[in-house]
């Protein structure tokens, strides 16, 4: 599933891939993505909120392609709000979560509906296991015929 992501990111998600965003593991209720510090740093020598932002987000798509039938469904961002915590100074990990319980009720309300949200909460850290960042997303898993 790490390679799906990974490919995807390169072809719809450009600019994440050029950042080097990576998904590290992907699985039905589980995504972790990294991202180096190396060309995403900022003005002052720590990397740039943009690049904690895109590595936190991008988890919302990659826990979709492992939880949900992407032969009928896609998933978007309809609102995401991002806390910084620290300044992060070396590479970052982004992880999230999805219960068996959140993933059956998204599914039947998409199937049901054509369109179903769901938020997520991804924390970001860097390379000490430090919380750099947290994000709270509200997320829509919608059908390609809708």
């Amino acid at each position: 599933m790490n390679e799906i992501v990974n490919s995807a990111l390169e072809f719809t998600i450009p600019i994440a891939h050029k950042m080097g965003v990576q998904a590290t593991e992907v699985r039905p209720g589980y995504a972790a993505t990294t991202v180096p510090v190396e060309g995403n740093g900022n003005h002052f020598g720590v990397m740039y909120a943009g690049v904690l932002f895109t590595v936190a987000e991008v988890l919302g798509g990659a826990l979709a392609l492992a939880s949900f039938d992407t032969a009928k469904y896609y998933p978007l961002v309809k609102d995401l709000h991002i806390y910084f915590r620290k300044p992060a100074a070396t590479d970052v990990t982004a992880e999230a979560t999805m219960s068996e319980e959140d993933i059956a009720r998204v599914a039947e309300e998409a199937d049901a509906k054509g369109k179903a949200d769901y938020t997520l909460k991804a924390y970001v850290k860097d390379a000490n296991g430090v919380v750099v960042a947290e994000t709270e997303g509200l997320y829509q898993l919608r059908a390609h015929n809708k």
